[in-house]
Formats: C-alpha cells, structure tokens, sequence
C-alpha cells in the first residue's frame, strides 16, 4: 500500500469511527482481543476478536443456523475469564431454531453454570437486554438471536451496542438467523457453515468444524477458513487457509487467494 493509500484509509476509519461512536485509538493499536488460538486467523483479526466490541454471525443457509450457534458457544466458552455469559433468545427464535442442551454444552466446553438464559417477548426486548448486559462489567460475553433478517438490529441499534461494548469491555455477538444486507456498526461479521470433521484415530466422529467466511473486519483484511473446535481446550485450529486483500473501498469484494 503506497503512502497516499493509507492517508485515505486512514481518513476513512476516522470518518467511520465518528459515525459509529468507536474508539479508533482501540482499533488503530490493536487494542485488547481474544485470540481464537488459529494463528492464521489471529493474525487478520489483528491479534484475535476485539473486546469491548460488537461483532455478527450468521449461517450461509438455514441448514447450518445449528454450525452458527455452536460457533457462538464456543467463542462464548473462550471468553470465560471465570465470568458468565448470557444467552439472550426471543420466544420465536426458540420456537424455530430449538433451546440450549444442557449435555450439549459441557460437550463444547461451556457447562451450565456458565451460561445465563433469557427469554423476551420481541427482539426489541433482545437488543434491550444485549445493551443492559453489555453495559454490566460482570459478564464475559453477550448473544443475542435474531429471528430472519433480524431488521430490529439496523445501523442505529448497532451503535448503541457497540458503544454498549466498549463500555462493558465484553464481547458482543448478534446471532442473526439469515445473512443480512443492511449496514452494521459491528467491528466483524462472519458467514458460517458446517464442515466435514478428520475423523479420530478409530474412526469415530473428530472435532466439530465450521468454515468461517470473515466478511467485514474493521482491523484488516478479510478471509475464509475451515477451523475444528478442541472442546478439552477450547481453542481452534485452522485446516484451510484463504486471505483477501483489503479494498479501500469495497472489501466484500475482494477476490480470495489461497494462502496456506
């Protein structure tokens, strides 16, 4: 990037950050993060996924809404830090996607008593609990599900959770249940689905894996990755690798290139 580049780019996050109400000196620093454990990864999200920040997951497809929200978990799971985290769920989203599984979730590495449920009526109500959670200090980490396109969450209710974040120094997640359009303040968003697991060394069924499409990053380039989640301890490992080029104007579009 020539010298003239990075002054734009550099104008642009400014112009960005005040829009949003972001802190940019946390994002031009690299700020506090959590390091996923894949090297790989970390390294594009600039040192691992920034806290006090907000940031979105949603499946490809319905058929992996169940990838997404386990993705969630466990990112949930390595966020502990002895703190608990809280899983926000409107009555419809329950209805549609199915309730948390008590067995389930100690087998991702996050038990029970780790994890705080609400139900609310509306996802208004959601993103009105994510916003008191966030603001808390007391919990590690904050999932919201959104129903469909989860229109509740648009670009003014974003800011008030990212804002919400950096206040808290937690994370923030919004699960939405389908791939939204519309702008987001959040500092990442993530397109997921599921992915075959290498089997054990009997045979038997391997690591949950995910492919992970990185396709909004406030701190770099973007990039896709077929990761495995180790539930013993709660880290992931990268098995594919593949990085864009970040665009200054338009970073979706940035064709991928195979790295690894």
């Amino acid at each position: 990037m020539t010298a003239a580049e990075a002054a734009t780019l550099s104008r642009l996050r400014r112009a960005v950050a005040e829009i949003e109400g972001s802190d940019l000196s946390v994002l031009e620093a690299g700020g506090r993060a959590l390091p996923l454990g894949a090297a790989p990864v970390d390294a594009v999200l600039g040192g691992g996924l920034a806290l006090g920040s907000l940031h979105e997951l949603a499946p490809i497809a319905p058929l992996h809404l169940g990838a997404a929200v386990g993705f969630a978990l466990m990112l949930a799971a390595r966020a502990g830090q002895g703190k608990p985290a809280l899983w926000i769920q409107p009555d419809f989203a329950a209805t549609e996607a199915g309730a948390l599984y008590g067995p389930g979730l100690s087998a991702l590495g996050l038990p029970m008593e780790r994890l705080l449920l609400l139900r609310v009526a509306r996802p208004v109500d959601a993103l009105w609990a994510m916003e008191e959670g966030l603001k808390s200090h007391v919990l590690s980490a904050v999932i919201a599900e959104l129903t469909e396109d989860g229109v509740a969450a648009d670009l003014t209710a974003t800011r008030r959770l990212v804002l919400a974040a950096r206040d808290g120094g937690g994370l923030g997640f919004l699960l939405r249940h389908r791939i939204s359009p519309e702008a987001s303040a959040a500092a990442t968003r993530w397109d997921i689905a599921s992915a075959p697991s290498r089997p054990d060394a009997f045979g038997g069924l391997g690591r949950t894996a995910f492919t992970l499409s990185l396709v909004k990053n406030r701190r770099g380039p973007l990039g896709r990755w077929t990761m495995e989640w180790d539930h013993h301890e709660r880290t992931f490992s990268a098995l594919s690798v593949a990085v864009a080029k970040t665009a200054l104007d338009r970073p979706a579009l940035s064709p991928l290139v195979r790295a690894g």
